[in-house]
């Protein structure tokens, strides 16, 4: 039987494209893995994959039994329920560590960079594996989308030279022209529903005993959610009502290098605490584009101190 690559539930496109890649790389080396997702692709995913003619995964919820290698993320509220169940082989993240545990040692490509697939180059480079073009073109994808078009505080200069080398194996002449193409994807909102919209690239995190989620919408320009705004307030405030201590919405217009934060919470000065911005409903979060490094640091330290 195949070991399963698979990684975060409301997968985006870097969960995605990740699990390709790690599968692909697993395979050829010498352990069969077939890339698998934990829920629907989001738009900018279905584009990605159809723009390098990539099949979409299939959707698994129970990985009891198998073994498995999980990329971008090790935090058990964002894998399957039974993943205590499973074996993993390896795991591909750039994010802190998280709770999941194992019984046995394995293989592990984690890094301080902006995205996964940076992490899964370097090991297809570590064992002397050539990447397929497509895989490289949705590497890039998964890159550009991760670290905003080199915008956010999570790129680093890694992540840009190997931008380079999979736009030069993919043969894309113009990185920042497919960034575009793929954001204007990534910031339709006609015709998804408001849940739709929060959990198209939402986590949920344990903040010192505290359920708390974390949702963020990237836009070209904010004004495309001005219609929208009030639904999407209301649905969160469903969101929270299933079990959770608070919820978080950043909406991010990726030309201003900003977030407005829309906010749900049993006690919101969590929020002043955590940035020192008070607000009730929302707050503008200036610079504020990394849901890893800007958002979810502040509030665990925030959290630890209610």
């Amino acid at each position: 039987m195949a070991a399963l690559a698979f990684g975060h539930k409301n997968p985006d496109t870097d969960t995605v494209v990740s699990a390709l890649a790690a599968a692909d790389l697993k395979t050829k080396t010498g352990t069969e893995t077939k890339a698998v997702t934990l829920g629907e692709c989001t738009p900018e995913t279905v584009f990605v994959l159809e723009k390098f003619g990539i099949a979409k995964p299939e959707i698994v919820s129970s990985v009891a039994g198998q073994d498995v290698v999980i990329v971008d993320t090790t935090d058990l509220a964002q894998l399957p329920d039974d993943i205590a169940e499973a074996n993993v082989l390896a795991i591909f993240d750039h994010h802190k560590l998280g709770d999941l545990t194992t019984s046995s040692p394995l293989e592990m490509w984690v890094g301080p960079v902006g995205c996964s697939a940076t992490m899964i180059y370097k090991a297809y480079k570590a064992s002397n594996v050539e990447i397929p073009k497509d895989l490289a073109g949705a590497m890039l994808c998964a890159l550009l989308s991760d670290t905003v078009m080199f915008k956010s505080v999570t790129c680093t200069e890694e992540d840009k030279a190997v931008a380079a080398d999979l736009a030069k194996i993919a043969g894309v002449s113009d990185m920042m022209a497919l960034g575009m193409e793929m954001f204007k994807v990534k910031s339709a909102v006609d015709g998804a529903t408001a849940s739709e919209l929060v959990f198209r690239d939402y986590k949920d995190f344990d903040m010192s005993g505290k359920k708390v989620g974390i949702g963020q919408l990237e836009v070209v320009d904010l004004s495309m959610l001005d219609a929208r705004k009030a639904e999407l307030a209301e649905e969160i405030k469903k969101v929270k009502a299933d079990g959770r201590h608070s919820v978080f919405l950043l909406l991010t217009d990726i030309m201003k290098e900003g977030s407005q934060m829309l906010i749900v919470s049993d006690d919101a000065s969590v929020v002043e605490k955590a940035f020192g911005v008070a607000g009730d409903a929302e707050v503008w979060l200036e610079g504020v584009m990394s849901r890893k490094k800007q958002v979810v640091p502040n509030f665990e330290k925030a959290f630890s101190a209610l």
